[in-house]
């Protein structure tokens, strides 16, 4: 008989963001996989969870999913974790979904945190049409892919790393403008969340003397003249 692959979200900062569901699946599961497992292991000591983990990461996964996807058609269940989020969304967590629905096995994704919501609706900028977009490519076809979104116009949304958010903020000023209005959102739920709005201008201003830190969401407002 058939088991089943959780997606199971975990919080992206504040422990309380946990839901009840989630810690039952993680109880309930024959195996976690976890994208860091000594993260991981933090969270299942909080909730008392005792299960056997298993590494599952953007280096590794290539290699295992045809065995996950071989220990649930043999009728394990097996729940899914990221460090942070909901797995799969600029996360490992694709592949090993994509292989489950090829072979007719049963995924169910349990509704749960995120870090683009929050910061989309802090934002202040239209939420009807929006395009996400997680992480810029580092190197090549970069300056490209913002070329292509200085004429987007649904709002968009980036992940960042407080390494390269300054250098990311710039290059927008450079490709869409610096009256562009956006949105920096930095640690959500944690204690030091912190939203700041106003012109990319005024953004890079901000981040030229105040040292980023923190993960980071930008949101930026659509190309309206389109």
């Amino acid at each position: 008989m058939s088991g089943k692959l959780y997606i199971v979200p975990t919080p992206v900062g504040n422990l309380e963001d946990m839901t009840f569901r989630a810690v039952r699946i993680l109880k309930e599961a024959d195996l976690i996989l976890a994208e860091d497992t000594r993260t991981t292991a933090i969270l299942l000591k909080h909730f008392e969870i005792q299960n056997r983990m298993q590494s599952h990461h953007k280096f590794n996964e290539h290699q295992t999913v045809e065995t996950i996807a071989a220990q649930i058609q043999e009728g394990k269940t097996i729940a899914l974790v990221s460090d942070a989020g909901t797995p799969g969304i600029s996360d490992p967590g694709f592949l090993v979904v994509r292989a489950c629905v090829r072979q007719g096995i049963a995924v169910e994704c349990l509704p749960g945190a995120t870090a683009f919501v929050p910061a989309l609706v802090n934002s202040g900028l239209p939420m009807d049409r929006f395009c996400f977009e997680g992480f810029l490519p580092q190197k090549k076809g970069r300056m490209t892919r913002l070329k292509e979104l200085a004429t987007e116009t649904r709002t968009i949304i980036l992940y960042e790393s407080p390494f390269r958010v300054l250098k990311t903020l710039t290059q927008l000023v450079e490709t869409m403008g610096g009256d562009r209005q956006a949105s920096v959102s930095r640690e959500i739920s944690k204690w030091h969340e912190e939203t700041l709005r106003g012109s990319l201008d005024e953004l890079v201003a901000h981040f030229s003397t105040h040292e980023p830190k923190g993960e980071f969401v930008i949101v930026i407002k659509n190309n309206n003249m389109v």
